[in-house]
């Protein structure tokens, strides 16, 4: 394995929790409505628009007039989008402290609108430690294009060679590695810091 100087992580589902069902289950009591709406209405892919870089004004409108019968729940997502974040992932913020602590460079990655970044990001301190983050929103490119990977290791002035992305999906890390960054596809802490101290990059494995 090449030497790692370099940590960069992605930020949902890696260092927080997110899921659009942990806000819309609160609001739709029976099963399969909650499913057909977040299947059939409000989706990840209509809400990737928004990584992407458009505007939440526009999509709101354009989805609400599409789905009229439904204004009042989509009209719930914005203003209560905190609450698709329920919280860390379990670990993960004490082991990105635990790196930046130890004097690895931290950085990130993340498909993140810029309306909801400049909502979330005020809620997690741990990103006081990240000497600079790519949002894919800023930037109007997404995971997994390749120019979102060479935006970032030109930006951070990294090797990328040197440099282990933790995403956890696939795809994302299939196209970071193809830039030329290591790789790891995240499952759980445990993992992860299984992966770093064979990599040398920590000593011992905590829990």
């Amino acid at each position: 394995m090449q030497p790692v100087d370099v940590i960069i992580f992605d930020v949902g589902n890696v260092l927080y929790q997110w899921d659009i069902r942990n806000l819309y289950a609160k609001l739709i009591d029976d099963p399969a409505e909650l499913d057909h709406f977040l299947g059939q209405v409000l989706t990840i892919e209509w809400h990737s628009q928004h990584d992407a870089g458009r505007l939440l004004s526009e999509m709101v409108a354009e989805l609400t007039a599409e789905h009229p019968g439904h204004a009042d729940l989509i009209g719930h997502y914005v203003p209560r989008w905190l609450e698709t974040i329920p919280g860390p992932v379990p670990g993960m913020i004490d082991l990105a402290e635990r790196l930046a602590l130890m004097g690895y460079p931290i950085f990130g990655i993340t498909n993140f609108g810029v309306e909801f970044w400049d909502m979330f990001r005020p809620t997690a301190p741990v990103f006081d430690l990240f000497r600079d983050i790519v949002v894919s929103g800023a930037e109007k490119l997404i995971k997994p294009d390749p120019a979102i990977y060479r935006l970032a290791i030109e930006r951070f002035g990294i090797d990328p060679a040197r440099a282990l992305f933790i995403d956890d999906r696939e795809d994302n890390i299939e196209s970071a590695v193809a830039c030329g960054l290591q790789g790891h596809v995240f499952r759980d802490v445990a993992t992860l810091e299984a992966e770093l101290v064979q990599r040398g990059v920590i000593e011992n494995v905590t829990t």
